[in-house]
């Protein structure tokens, strides 16, 4: 399954954007250099009491459909 794996840091004051829809999508680039976008709802099940904060990876099926996330640490 392809992956890609990022940093990722956003405070629970700036996840309320995302969380009430008046942004949706997150931009991230990944170790490797690419920009990847993806819906921000994807990270409800990683937020904290102090927001996102780690490094992560996305799993895509062979043709790219995201499948899940994975927080790989926490920083």
């Amino acid at each position: 399954m392809p992956r890609i794996v990022f940093d990722l840091v956003i405070s629970a004051a700036e996840y309320q954007q995302y969380y009430s829809g008046a942004v949706r999508t997150v931009q991230v680039v990944s170790l490797d250099g690419r920009t990847v976008r993806f819906p921000a709802n994807v990270l409800r099940h990683v937020i904290r009491h102090d927001g996102i904060r780690g490094r992560f990876a996305i799993e895509t099926d062979e043709q790219g459909k995201f499948q899940r996330i994975i927080e790989l640490a926490r920083v």
